[in-house]
């Protein structure tokens, strides 16, 4: 039986995921969590042979947890789901130690194909990304955004989308002068003066749709 720990902050979400993985006779969801503190708890006292994680919630983000694990539990499979399209996120988690990347909307077997693959030991990306990583084109082009640690890369989509800095202090659970500091470092790192840039950059590189 492949017991698994889904995490997201959206209970129909989880709800979702529970119903696709339970309709396999050998997968069970063990537990879930709503946020990263609470998941990092959960999988600690729960055993389990592996973690489908959100990229985005508040407070702690998916890129944070998995952080974590890697240092805690580091041959956990973790399967990282995300709304947002693998020019954004999947390099940078996969080189994080994720075991694949899948969009939210993907079809349910694809999910079942990310899982199994995961827990085989393999990694799971889509065709198309695949491609990109063999050809090595992502060494041969390092986008500024590749110099922004998680959380500033995190805050510049935000920016990027449109989210004033106080709402995205109340989304992650941190200050309007922490987001406000972290905003003056982006800015630095990727040679930009203004939010307009930001979004110009985001939009450019596909980061925001």
């Amino acid at each position: 039986m492949i017991r698994i720990i889904t995490v997201d902050d959206h209970a129909v979400v989880r709800r979702g995921l529970k119903q696709i993985i339970e309709e396999e006779p050998d997968m069970r969801v063990v537990d879930e969590a709503g946020n990263g503190h609470d998941a990092i708890s959960i999988i600690r006292r729960t055993a389990c042979d592996m973690v489908i994680l959100d990229i985005t919630m508040p407070g702690m983000s998916g890129i944070e947890v998995l952080n974590h694990l890697r240092h805690e539990h580091p041959n956990l499979p973790v399967l990282i789901m995300s709304m947002h399209e693998e020019e954004q996120y999947a390099l940078r988690v996969i080189r994080a130690g994720a075991s694949g990347y899948l969009k939210k909307d993907s079809i349910p077997e694809e999910l079942i194909k990310a899982i199994r693959k995961a827990i085989a030991g393999g990694k799971y990306i889509s065709l198309s990304f695949s491609e990109t990583l063999v050809s090595g084109q992502e060494e041969s082009f390092k986008p500024l955004h590749e110099k922004l640690s998680d959380r500033e890369f995190q805050i510049m989509c935000m920016i990027a989308s449109g989210k004033a800095l106080k709402d995205i202090g109340e989304d992650l659970c941190i200050s309007g002068k922490t987001v406000s500091t972290h905003r003056t470092h982006i800015l630095d790192k990727m040679r930009m003066k203004t939010n307009a840039d930001i979004v110009s950059y985001a939009l450019k590189h596909k980061l925001i749709m």
